[in-house]
């Protein structure tokens, strides 16, 4: 949430200064940067393009000490190192789904703090999509109003004829609002903020593919909540875990957030009927791992980077014991996970990663789920009661993977698939000084010793002794505190 003077100026949403609101504010729209005819090549032309789209770095002179400072905004924006440079991580930022609302000026809600002067809402729905049949649309719709009603005082009705509040469409490149669409995966959608006359309107761009996830096109549910808490007065925010964040990332098990909940209450009020929900009720995004301690729920190297998992969060660290980068959400990466996972490990074989929560796994080449996943751990030849898995990690000097729960662990053999026999053992017979319940375990590329988290501490293993040659702090030795 940033530090106390910023949320209570509510300095989590970005205010987009346009000429046209006088009258009512200009939509919002989605993009996915880059996406046109002149799309960059080279990653400097990608970070000139999009800090003169969206940061306000002019096109003619954006170089030099400009464009640096200009970089090291945009970083601070999203959490990044403050490089000044054009590295790996934050091209990878620039290249993700976004919206294009720019990132600049104040944060805060639209100018003037529009909002809806009554809570009983009126929408219709205009026009529907051929990618979806109309029913499913329509409930589309309406669960994407759910999520803003059941946290306030609003009440949305459909009506059939007439003139709504919301007026809901789908329509390609120009549609009639001086802000045309541009083709497949450029523009999804846009809305306007509340007002009279088009005030709240919501568009959709009938050349994309719309779903409902699952990795197919673009979920639409997902766009239209995000699109009608703009229509409701909300502009973006920095929360990478809120649904107002600027990067559309598909999630399968969608929450509400606890700074959109925040959000949409200082506008309009807490939910008067029923069970009210309090504005903490929604999920929190770890910010500082300095500040917040966190313990994790799994650790584990990826493709060379360490990644720390905590709920639907990850963090990336991409040298050994560099500060991780984040927060952002696991289904950037995984999106059919669920919204907390157990423990996580690489095989190395294979070159696939397996997740574990509860009693089932899932399986990835890259972020691809491999077919028939997630399936229950009980195929690895655990026992069919075992509820979890705490730690799981592919040891480095025999390449078999270990498996802990509580007290007890397993060694699966990767290359023969099946666990070794003889198994499962207690943990304190066979591993000195490692704990029961541990947190998370994985071993480092190159390097001859494993870690074990429990907690706030880790344990350094020595691969060849198999003795713990150290106990650590995680927040000093592994987060950069």
């Amino acid at each position: 949430m940033g530090s106390p003077s910023v949320s209570k100026t509510r300095a989590l949403f970005v205010f987009q200064c346009v000429a046209l609101y006088c009258a009512y504010a200009a939509p919002s729209p989605i993009i996915k940067f880059p996406g046109d005819d002149t799309t960059p090549v080279t990653d400097k032309e990608v970070a000139l393009k999009y800090l003169n789209r969206l940061y306000g770095c002019p096109e003619d002179r954006c170089n030099l000490m400009v464009l640096k400072d200009t970089l090291k905004e945009m970083q601070k924006f999203f959490r990044l190192q403050e490089t000044g440079e054009i590295d790996a991580a934050t091209v990878e930022i620039m290249k993700k789904p976004r919206c294009g609302v720019p990132d600049v000026a104040n944060y805060n809600f639209f100018h003037r703090k529009p909002k809806w002067q009554k809570n009983a809402i009126t929408y219709r729905i205009l026009g529907h999509t051929p990618d979806l049949d109309e029913e499913t649309i329509n409930d589309a719709f309406f669960r994407a109003f759910k999520v803003w009603s059941d946290v306030t005082p609003l009440t949305f009705t459909r009506l059939m004829d007439g003139e709504a509040d919301i007026m809901i469409n789908f329509g390609r490149n120009e549609h009639g609002d001086g802000y045309p669409f541009d083709g497949k995966d450029g523009l999804l959608a846009h809305a306007f903020a509340p007002g009279p006359g088009i005030g709240g309107d919501s568009h959709f761009d009938d050349d994309e593919q719309w779903s409902l996830g699952d990795g197919q096109g673009y979920s639409l549910f997902l766009v239209a909540a995000h699109e009608f808490g703009h229509a409701l007065g909300l502009e973006h925010s920095q929360d990478p875990g809120a649904l107002m964040a600027p990067v559309y990332t598909y999630t399968k098990n969608f929450r509400l957030s606890n700074d959109d909940i925040e959000g949409i209450q200082l506008l309009y009020g807490v939910q008067t009927g029923g069970n009210p929900l309090p504005p903490t009720q929604g999920p929190v995004t770890p910010m500082d791992l300095c500040t917040e301690p966190v313990v994790f729920d799994a650790v584990a190297q990826i493709r060379g980077e360490t990644f720390f998992f905590k709920d639907r969060f990850l963090f990336r660290s991409v040298n050994f014991r560099s500060k991780p980068t984040g927060p952002m959400l696991v289904a950037t990466y995984w999106s059919d996970l669920p919204g907390k996972i157990d423990a996580a490990y690489e095989n190395p074989l294979e070159e696939k990663t397996v997740f574990f929560a509860g009693n089932q796994m899932w399986v990835y080449r890259a972020d691809q789920l491999e077919k028939g996943y997630p399936k229950r751990i009980s195929n690895l030849d655990l026992p069919a009661d075992l509820e979890q898995i705490d730690a799981a990690f592919n040891f480095r000097k025999n390449q078999k993977t270990y498996l802990f729960s509580g007290d007890k662990f397993w060694r699966y053999n990767e290359e023969k698939k099946k666990m070794d026999p003889g198994f499962p053992k207690l943990i304190a017979d066979a591993w000195n000084g490692i704990p029961d319940g541990m947190d998370a375990a994985f071993s480092l590329n190159n390097i001859d010793y494993s870690y074990f988290f429990k907690g706030a501490h880790y344990f350094k293993l020595d691969d060849s002794s198999l003795k713990i040659v150290k106990l650590g702090d995680i927040a000093k030795d592994w987060l950069g505190c």
